[in-house]
């Protein structure tokens, strides 16, 4: 048996490979597969004490850019975060014109529909 390592969507998987010689037999053998690697946990976002708009997330995804800082003027209908879900990136624009007061996520970050992303005062 030969070792090889996989690398599927970013995860690496170790496979082991028989070279068969000579005749095919008729049914290959079952083989027990090993357990996959556990996917890394990212930090959820955190809870905010903040007063003011809330903006939250539309859908499950993850965060893959971030235009808002704490204390940052916006406008609304200003990019505030990118969230990308189901291989499409999704723009979350500010609802309101405001001071960011709480950015709460996180690049990387994986949330979930309702989320609170960030809040303006």
């Amino acid at each position: 048996m030969k070792r090889y390592n996989v690398t599927v969507n970013g995860n690496i998987y170790q496979v082991e490979v028989e070279e068969v010689k000579g005749e095919f037999t008729s049914a290959p053998q079952p083989v027990a597969p090993k357990a996959a690697p556990q996917a890394p946990k990212t930090a959820a976002p955190k809870k905010s004490n903040a007063s003011g708009e809330k903006v939250t997330s539309p859908m499950p995804g993850t965060i893959v850019k971030i235009n808002a800082t704490n204390g940052a003027t916006v406008k609304k209908g200003d990019v505030l975060f990118v969230l990308e879900a189901m291989k499409m990136e999704n723009e979350i624009m500010s609802p309101v014109d405001g001071v960011v007061a709480d950015v709460n996520v996180a690049k990387g970050a994986a949330v979930n529909t309702g989320d609170v992303l960030a809040v303006i005062g």
